[in-house]
């Protein structure tokens, strides 16, 4: 079944959490240890295009509160996977066309129920395009694919599968796109439920669309 897509205005998420039993301060699985919040995040270019996180998103991304990070690359200077390996000691990355140290071009992960496989994106050809990355995600077997470069932020259902790309977390600067919007997305994985936060940075405001994907056939 595809999942159904709806905008989730930040304070409109923090009172549902809220009403769910969570502290709305406290990313989603805070209070269920059966679920994993996975952080998807890439493209920096740090210090080459930006100079940092913006303070927004820094807020947002405390140490304990992530079980794992999966990274499109382009992470650029290693100052900046230290970064992320503060947040959690789980932090895997791929090779981007730009990285100045080196990582796998791919990689499949299970987490949960899921099998996910991470890849930049500039390897895809046209990039960005779904029919070419599901071809990469048949072959690699995975439930979700998680790629970047594009620096556009989607979650879209392909098939019974999700494809997601975090976009740029820095809005980097981008030859192909005249406007980019600093992103990530947080994975919400519980069960055969993965639910899909995009946060955006709007006019010095965050911003949450929300999108639940349901894994199929599963036992």
């Amino acid at each position: 079944p595809a999942p159904a897509r709806s905008s989730v205005p930040f304070d409109r998420r923090r009172r549902s959490l809220a009403a769910r039993g969570r502290d709305c301060r406290q990313p989603p699985h805070s209070a269920l240890a059966a679920a994993m919040l996975i952080l998807c995040i890439g493209d920096l270019h740090i210090p080459h295009r930006a100079c940092d996180l913006p303070p927004q998103f820094k807020e947002l991304l405390k140490p304990g509160k992530i079980h794992s990070i999966l990274s499109t690359g382009n992470l650029c200077c290693k100052s900046q996977l230290e970064y992320l390996k503060n947040l959690t000691s789980d932090v895997q990355v791929v090779q981007g066309d730009f990285d100045e140290f080196a990582s796998p071009e791919n990689l499949v992960v299970t987490l949960g129920e899921f099998r996910i496989g991470v890849l930049h994106g500039h390897q895809v050809v046209p990039w960005g395009d779904h029919d070419a990355l599901a071809c990469i995600q048949r072959q690699m077997d995975v439930d979700i694919l998680v790629s970047g470069h594009t620096h556009e932020h989607k979650a879209t259902n392909v098939g019974t599968r999700l494809q997601i790309n975090p976009g740029s977390a820095t809005g980097a600067y981008c030859s192909f796109r005249e406007h980019v919007t600093p992103s990530f997305i947080l994975l919400d994985l519980e069960g055969l439920k993965a639910t899909v936060y995009m946060y955006q940075l709007i006019d010095g405001k965050v911003k949450v669309e929300k999108l639940e994907y349901t894994k199929p056939g599963g036992a």
